[in-house]
């Protein structure tokens, strides 16, 4: 007897609920289906099934063997699956999702590099600072940072890259004008540019966390959009460090306070499920977090705070 193919029929016999439905799905007999049952419960000396005419049932035998058969089964798919992936080359579209601050000349290098790694991918990039539904609005992957994990999505998995931590960001013209903070406190009489709805700031000091709330004179949606304005010299807000090295940005941003280091989170890679995860998708994951994680956040700019 073939014991796996028993095993996939007894599961189609549970999961259909008669003999006759699991022959139709399997495109076999129902003799067959029944000579297949009967010799399992044969090798193994117990009855899996309680049946009549009408109804059929599981005993506490077959609860068991079908609970352990159907996790094997599922195993196996997943195995065979992803015995197939490695035969082939990543191909196809890979859509991934990303917040507007990602936008940097710096994200376009990995993906320049990326795709001369695995050019039979085409990569589609959307920056956006909006909840995205991975599934509904059909990306393969986000890139989120926060600082809380529960904050992300429910129902994703979630694979930390990197520490990330911001740094509070003037334009020289505007410090001419408006002088330099010396500490948080000094922040009360500046004004900022803030994204979406985001009102206070936590720094760290020498005598623990320090909260200030930001006098928003500006807002964007986009962190983007941020750093422009405040390379414009409207105010002040904290970025990504990587802004102060972009080529657009790099003379215009000079960063202040580092002695208070602000509040960072972490960077993630989010996709919809562990299962059955096409090549395209792994290969950029594992490129990502090869390219930067790390136990370090994001180091301070090279502009010296003066």
């Amino acid at each position: 007897m073939d014991t796996l193919t028993a095993i996939k029929v007894f599961r189609q016999v549970v999961e259909s609920g008669s003999f006759a439905t699991a022959a139709e799905r399997l495109d076999v007999s129902t003799p067959m289906v029944s000579k297949y049952v009967a010799q399992i419960e044969q090798r193994l000396g117990v009855r899996l099934l309680n049946r009549n005419s009408r109804t059929l049932s599981l005993t506490e035998p077959g609860r068991v063997y079908f609970e352990r058969t159907k996790a094997i089964l599922e195993d196996l798919q997943d195995t065979e699956f992803e015995l197939g992936s490695m035969a082939n080359a990543p191909r196809g579209s890979l859509r991934i999702t990303c917040q507007s601050f990602t936008a940097s000349q710096r994200f376009a290098d990995l993906i320049a590099e990326y795709r001369s790694r695995y050019p039979d991918v085409v990569v589609f990039v959307s920056f956006e600072d909006r909840e995205v539904d991975l599934v509904e609005e059909g990306f393969d992957l986000a890139l989120r940072t926060t600082h809380d994990m529960a904050a992300l999505p429910p129902g994703l998995i979630a694979r930390p890259v990197r520490p990330t931590r911001p740094v509070l960001a003037a334009s020289p013209a505007y410090l001419e004008r408006r002088g330099r903070p010396e500490s948080p406190a000094d922040l009360a009489r500046h004004d900022f540019v803030g994204v979406a709805n985001v009102d206070s700031l936590s720094f760290n000091g020498p005598e623990g966390e320090i909260e200030i709330t930001m006098r928003v004179v500006l807002r964007f949606g986009s962190s983007f959009c941020v750093a422009n304005a405040v390379a414009a010299g409207i105010g002040l807000a904290p970025l990504p460090a990587f802004f102060f090295d972009e080529p657009g940005f790099k003379e215009r941003l000079v960063p202040v306070l580092t002695a208070y280091p602000l509040r960072g989170g972490t960077l993630y890679l989010a996709y919809a499920s562990r299962k059955h995860v096409p090549l395209k998708i792994r290969s950029f994951i594992d490129f990502f977090v090869e390219k930067l994680a790390g136990p370090a956040p994001d180091p301070l700019p090279k502009v010296a705070d003066r």
